[in-house]
């Protein structure tokens, strides 16, 4: 995915003030900043959610969003949400879902309505739905909410193993000492990104 001076504002709030980022092939890249900075906002433009003012943004194949809010309807079990999705995104069977059920843990409630399930469980589904497809842009806005230290490993050994065959995946949250993990990371701040940090190896 390439970002050119992506601008975009809220009435005379303005959020994006001239975004310039790559994503390149096999890279697990981090955007860093407080609260109401715009991180979310960025995210949507990417995703197509939300129209940029201005600015260009360039992606090849398919790509994967997981917004910071869950897209869940309380009635559905999870295996409907599967189903639903798999519907939509043309995928032959649900390989790539039940992969992610079994890393993450929570297969067995297959069955439930999300209206039962606790917020970190909610979470998990969320975030299976955005990478069930096999998509080779990944985007991921505070993806770990309500996550138990278990599950939290169990995420970035899935996001690890997505970069590692050749996967770009975008993951945006307002802390920074997971950077360590990260191969790229920017802080948003004022409506730019600044303070690139490139890891080496």
């Amino acid at each position: 995915m390439e970002v050119e001076n992506v601008h975009h504002s809220y009435g005379r709030r303005s959020v994006l003030r001239g975004i310039d980022i790559t994503l390149p092939v096999g890279t697990l890249t981090g955007i860093v900043g407080e609260n109401g900075v715009g991180k979310s906002t960025l995210l949507k433009v990417l995703s197509g959610a939300l129209r940029p003012d201005r600015g260009t943004i360039r992606h090849r194949g398919r790509f994967g969003y997981c917004p910071q809010q869950v897209v869940l309807n309380d009635a559905f079990t999870i295996r409907q949400h599967l189903d639903f999705f798999a519907a939509a995104y043309a995928v032959p069977d649900l390989r790539r879902a039940e992969e992610t059920m079994e890393i993450l843990r929570f297969a067995e409630y297959a069955d439930e309505r999300v209206a039962t399930l606790s917020g970190g469980t909610r979470q998990k589904l969320n975030l299976t739905l955005a990478v069930m497809h096999d998509p080779q842009v990944l985007l991921l806005d505070e993806p770990y909410q309500g996550f138990d230290w278990e599950t939290y490993l169990r995420f970035w050994d899935l996001v690890t193993e997505f970069r590692d065959t050749g996967r770009s995946v975008l993951i945006v949250s307002h802390l920074a000492h997971d950077t360590d993990r990260l191969d790229q990371v920017w802080q948003l701040h004022e409506g730019v990104l600044r303070d690139r940090q490139e890891k080496a190896g």
